[in-house]
């Protein structure tokens, strides 16, 4: 599957005024606002030294294993859905707190920051997934990815309804849940993973005056680009094209 998204930023100056005053209307940073994902992130970390939350790691995959047989991979593809979502209310006329573009700078604002956060700590954590596969539990990824776009979701169109950040959510922790389910983390792993998503979806609206300012900045008035988020199966990361 495929999809191409453009974003002009050849404003005037009526437009630029509009632009300005969107801006001041995202997400202001409140010490508040990281108590959840704090709490959720804590309980990962913690767990990766207590021997009681490691038993009850083992407690659940053994009865995971017990009780289900069958695997089912759907997380490979719910983990996308709320993040996509936004795409699509946009494509039905749903609008959000943001445009397009704006939406689109967050989105790849908040997957480069979850992936940085994400890469680094499983590489050096080095915890062993359930399943023995690999030595890269630590956090869930997938989980991180559904549980950033699930809190996109709720700040895009809390306004408009709260049942679509209500709805994100519960995709979001479908994701997480299927991770276990499908013996490929933890249970640390998918708390400490819904923490770090939400954290990073809420650090993009923090930096999206800055970032936007200078995206937007007179010198480079002329400037088209596009944020493209990607991810090939092994990866995940944003590209940009811009041309002047």
């Amino acid at each position: 599957m495929s999809f191409v998204l453009q974003a002009q930023t050849n404003y005037d100056e009526k437009k630029t005024d509009t632009l300005e005053i969107k801006t001041k209307e995202q997400l202001h940073f409140n010490k508040k606002q990281l108590i959840i994902p704090t709490v959720l992130i804590g309980y990962g970390v913690v767990g990766l030294g207590s021997d009681f939350l490691k038993s009850v790691n083992s407690e659940i995959k053994e009865e995971v294993n017990e009780n289900f047989d069958k695997k089912f991979t759907i997380d490979d593809f719910t983990l996308y859905a709320p993040a996509a979502s936004l795409y699509a209310l946009e494509a039905f006329g749903v609008k959000g707190k943001n445009n397009l573009r704006d939406k689109t700078i967050i989105l790849a604002t908040a997957t480069l920051i979850m992936g940085i956060t994400v890469g680094t700590l499983k590489t050096t954590t080095n915890v062993e997934r359930p399943d023995g596969s690999s030595f890269d539990s630590f956090p869930s990824g997938h989980t991180a990815i559904a549980f950033m776009g699930a809190e996109l979701m709720y700040q895009e169109y809390k306004e408009v309804s709260p049942w679509y950040g209500v709805a994100g959510y519960a995709v979001a922790a479908g994701t997480g849940a299927f991770r276990m389910y499908n013996d490929r983390h933890w249970l640390t792993d998918v708390i400490a993973g819904a923490g770090i998503g939400i954290l990073s979806a809420k650090a993009a609206y923090w930096l999206h005056p800055a970032v936007n300012k200078l995206l937007s900045s007179k010198k480079h008035k002329n400037r088209k680009s596009v944020f493209v988020p990607y991810y090939d199966g092994k990866q995940l990361g944003f590209g940009m094209v811009s041309s002047f």
